[in-house]
């Protein structure tokens, strides 16, 4: 018999990158599935799906109380009407807020801990109302659910959690959206930063990478693709354009294209991450990959064999992995890549993930 599902989102894109493959499955198992999410013009995809969409403001990066106060007040508003069998929730406010009203409403919540982002990278006044609400909120969640064992032992160590808790592979891979596709010819070797401009993401490595690697091996291309977060970063854009040093791509919808013309995916992100899907995407299409050595990037990059791990935010450590990349033949660029392949499959398929959510549905 089809349950009532409720699932909690701050963003369209999000959801329809990382979970549309579990949702598919929700609607054509027979569950009505209702989606709170903020206004997109792109929900209509969810729509034609079948979902009922129900409009919520997500203040995703703002610390405004108030409008925190009226999202808890809008999902309980929620859950009183629709008396949901279940609820998903992703991201920290879905996660914190909903348990919050789910707690109140007496609902079942399983919450997805998809990274922490900057919140517990320093100790601050942020990080402390942070554990606070983890701690009010999470402890009394049906189940939580990590991407990584870091983020995991870090909610354990200061009590943010219960025993309510179990593991997933990330948000895992769609591996026939990302087929093993054939390196590019080694005239020159491509490289490629992902993700939103700014320090936390260790843009600033992979471009002191990039500088130095391009005197040494000219025939080499460092591509950026994603928008430029910090403001401070629009006129070093601009000038390593202008020397030719990255190539920079804005945007991309279509970031496969990208992925597929380039060796080398580099994700020097300081942390915060749960399991990149950077590095997920790249290792499916048979990509090396290079990352810092942090939680969730360590989980899917097996140092030496399917890529390169480096010590957070040193350019130099970067630089010395990009040149042990650079020296290989081209079949063992080729078997790393695979090894990429071999593990995704192994381990990160998103099968897995959908079973771990259907297994709950059925208890």
């Amino acid at each position: 018999m089809g349950k009532r599902i409720l699932i909690l989102s701050n963003h369209f894109i999000t959801l329809y990158n990382f979970r549309k493959e579990l949702i598919v499955k929700l609607i054509e198992d027979g569950h009505d599935v209702f989606i709170s999410i903020p206004e997109s013009n792109d929900n209509t995809f969810f729509s034609d799906l079948g979902c009922k969409i129900i409009i919520t403001p997500v203040d995703r990066r703002g610390v405004n109380p108030i409008r925190d106060i009226r999202l808890v007040l809008n999902y309980i508003k929620i859950m009183k009407r629709l008396k949901p069998d279940i609820i998903f929730s992703y991201t920290i406010k879905p996660n914190i807020y909903g348990c919050i009203a789910s707690n109140l409403t007496n609902n079942k919540q399983v919450s997805n801990i998809t990274g922490t982002g900057a919140t517990f990278l320093k100790a601050n006044t942020v990080s402390l109302i942070a554990k606070m609400l983890y701690k009010v909120s999470l402890k009394r969640s049906y189940k939580v659910f990590f991407q990584n064992s870091g983020d995991k032992d870090f909610f354990v160590e200061n009590k943010m959690i219960n025993n309510n808790y179990a593991m997933l592979p990330g948000s895992g891979v769609n591996l026939e959206q990302y087929p093993l596709c054939d390196l590019p010819s080694e005239d020159e070797v491509n490289f490629i930063f992902i993700g939103r401009i700014m320090e936390l993401k260790g843009i600033d490595q992979y471009l002191e990478c990039a500088k130095v690697i391009k005197e040494r091996y000219p025939k080499t291309n460092f591509f950026i693709a994603g928008f430029i977060e910090e403001e401070k970063y629009k006129d070093i854009i601009d000038t390593y354009s202008k020397r030719g040093i990255i190539k920079y791509l804005g945007f991309q919808k279509d970031i496969k294209s990208w992925i597929k013309r380039c060796h080398c995916t580099i994700l020097p992100s300081h942390g915060g991450e749960g399991v990149p899907n950077v590095l997920l995407e790249s290792a499916a299409l048979g990509r090396i990959c290079i990352a810092s050595d942090i939680n969730g990037s360590k989980d899917v990059v097996d140092d030496g064999v399917t890529g390169y791990l480096f010590e957070t935010g040193n350019s130099i450590d970067l630089i010395a992995q990009v040149e042990k990349l650079l020296i290989l033949d081209f079949e063992s660029k080729k078997h790393m890549g695979l090894a990429g392949r071999n593990k995704v499959e192994r381990e990160f398929d998103r099968n897995i993930v959908i079973n771990a959510y259907m297994d709950l549905l059925k208890k």
